[in-house]
């Protein structure tokens, strides 16, 4: 074959192997979601809500509460349907304290199916061992890898870093390993009870916890693809904090703050 004919079925094999590569990394990035978690110092509120269902881009969310922490408290529940109650939103239940025959759906096909997810507050350490247990663990990182939002305040909030501060134990606040969606510490009621702060700090000090963010319980932090998007607050008086060790001091860095209503 010629030269010149040889160089250019090459640059014309070369061209299309790189509009098929162009192809299939847009096809790619298009079917990658943005996985989204909302968390707030504690006290789930009309406020979080609505701002959670903004978050999944859907006119009328379904929203899916867990009550975990609080072992299915029927009073959580019905306070979290009456909050739903004022909003454009589809609310349901995942109930832990079930029975075979009538729970026909799998956690993944419930949990997959829903726009948006919600962990109330509780005790955190019995909530993540019943989820290991269950499995619902793993359903809902396949609901976070799906896009599906993920929010929740307190133990809704410590579930998703890597560790933190409970009140799960007796006598006193202990460290409790989470399930790492962030990589990082948390401390939910930052200001509100009285030992979460100076605990937060002497532990991430001594290297027990890395740096992580804290949250009063009106104030709460978008994580979009594990970063930092904005933090918000229903009222003037609360905040979220990155907390991190520089030098053997800590330093607190308030976030700034949109307010919500």
């Amino acid at each position: 074959m010629h030269p010149f004919r040889l160089k250019t079925t090459c640059m014309k094999k070369l061209f299309q192997t790189w509009l098929v590569l162009c192809f299939t990394f847009s096809a790619f990035a298009q079917n990658q979601k943005d996985k989204t978690l909302f968390v707030y110092g504690g006290g789930y509120t009309r406020e979080f809500i609505s701002y959670i269902a903004a978050l999944t881009k859907k006119e009328k969310p379904k929203i899916c509460f867990l009550p975990t922490a609080s072992a299915d408290n029927a009073g959580n529940i019905i306070n979290f349907y009456d909050l739903c109650s004022k909003l454009n939103v589809e609310p349901s239940v995942l109930r832990v304290w079930i029975n075979s025959p009538n729970q026909q759906k799998s956690w993944e096909e419930i949990l997959t199916k829903v726009d948006a997810i919600i962990v109330g507050g509780g005790n955190t350490l019995n909530m993540l061992a019943i989820w290991k247990a269950q499995g619902i663990d793993l359903a809902l990182k396949k609901a976070y890898d799906n896009g599906i939002v993920l929010a929740g305040g307190s133990a809704g909030s410590l579930c998703w870093f890597n560790a933190g501060t409970t009140d799960s134990r007796p006598k006193e606040l202990t460290i409790v390993e989470c399930l790492g969606f962030l990589n990082y510490s948390h401390c939910p009621h930052y200001h509100s009870e009285a030992a979460r702060k100076p605990l937060y700090h002497k532990n991430i000090l001594e290297k027990r916890l890395s740096s992580g963010y804290a949250c009063d319980d009106r104030s709460g932090i978008l994580f979009v693809n594990g970063e930092v998007i904005k933090s918000v607050s229903t009222d003037t008086e609360s905040f979220s904090y990155f907390v991190y060790e520089n030098k053997g001091e800590i330093v607190e860095k308030k976030l700034a703050t949109e307010i919500i209503k």
